[in-house]
């Protein structure tokens, strides 16, 4: 068969019609995909944005150094300037546990890398039910290692418990938002 044969010229036309054809179908089964997702951040309702409905939720306290790093990114995180509004419709409580792992060993039996690792719980109240709307875990590991220097320890391990606050803040934050996002 050469592209000068008739049979050619009609094979090629079926073959247009049937790729015509499946891409009309597609765009057909694909518009109604879109009508189940959104933006989460778009407003494309009359409802509030999710912005507003992130300043909604106040996060209470948590305890330690390393609670207080997460709680001060979350007010931060979803309000923008690190100002708690006023009337909040939920409450996160989030509750942590801490350790530290050693990975790797020198010769003479002495730590020489860490882990330090960051579970967190939290709970999603809302406050005009007092009913527990969303619970959930996250967590965030971090490596660092140990010098001759006791100061350089302290501030790795400082730096590393930053670290980890600052993923499992983030994480707790997407979570709200994707949560929040379904509300109306």
């Amino acid at each position: 068969m050469s592209l000068s044969d008739p049979q050619f010229g009609l094979i090629a036309r079926r073959t247009r019609a049937i790729a015509c054809g499946l891409s009309v179908a597609a765009a057909v089964a694909l518009a109604g995909c879109t009508s189940g997702f959104q933006p989460m951040h778009a407003s494309l309702g009359p409802g509030p944005a999710l912005s507003d409905k992130m300043k909604a939720v106040k996060v209470a306290a948590i305890p330690g150094r390393v609670g207080q790093r997460i709680r001060n990114e979350l007010i931060f995180q979803t309000t923008g300037d690190g100002q708690e509004r006023g009337a909040a419709q939920y409450r996160l409580d989030v509750a942590i546990s801490e350790r530290v792992t050693s990975t790797l060993v020198d010769r003479q039996g002495d730590s020489v890398n860490r882990v330090y690792s960051l579970d967190a719980t939290f709970r999603l109240v809302d406050l005009n039910t007092q009913q527990v709307a969303l619970t959930g875990s996250s967590f965030g590991r971090s490596t660092f290692q140990r010098t001759d220097s006791i100061y350089a320890n302290v501030r790795a391990q400082r730096d590393a418990q930053n670290r980890a606050a600052e993923t499992v803040s983030t994480d707790l934050k997407a979570r709200l938002e994707a949560f929040l996002a379904t509300r109306a």
